[in-house]
């Protein structure tokens, strides 16, 4: 019977990949779904309509960071917002203030579940799911919550459906 060694997290934060870029757990890399068209256009814009609150606020809005969830867990949010400092590591190990994913056609909900808990018990303030297929968005706090409009309090944000899917 074959086993397979674990991959190093140093060798995995070394690593370049061809295709798209892959999470990595506990010495496993751990592949990621790959975007359609709608994923796309929803990043950009949420990458977009964040960005403008640089004008007021020192946000840090970045798409696809690794950040370091635990010293064996690499996530890489579809979309990570810091606020209000900019990370200083390559990899950050603090929690970013939002953390977005993006749901792909090929996403199993039981990862996408479990990968907002974890962003959520990490320190992730706003833990956000927006489903450019059907329109909707979600928040996760301790369980996944249908909402109208994505908010950000402290930053007197909100974003409607109407805002990303036109």
């Amino acid at each position: 019977m074959e086993s397979k060694a674990a991959l190093p997290v140093e060798e995995y934060l070394r690593t370049s990949f061809p295709d798209l870029d892959k999470e990595y757990r506990d010495g496993e890399l751990v592949e990621r779904s790959l975007p359609d068209y709608l994923h796309s256009k929803t990043q950009g814009l949420l990458i977009l309509l964040l960005g403008a609150l640089r004008k007021a606020f020192p946000v840090f809005v970045c798409p696809e960071l690794r950040v370091r969830v635990r010293p064996g867990l690499i996530r890489i949010p579809d979309v990570s917002v810091y606020y209000p400092n900019e990370p200083q590591e390559r990899v950050p190990t603090t929690p970013p203030f939002v953390a977005i994913e993006i749901l792909s056609p090929d996403d199993r909900m039981t990862n996408v579940r479990n990968k907002l808990a974890e962003y959520r018990a990490w320190g992730v303030t706003h833990v956000w799911l927006v489903d450019p297929h059907s329109k909707r968005m979600y928040t996760w706090n301790a369980g996944l919550v249908e909402v109208s409009a994505l908010q950000i309090p402290e930053l007197s944000f909100d974003l409607t459906p109407t805002d990303i899917f036109g």
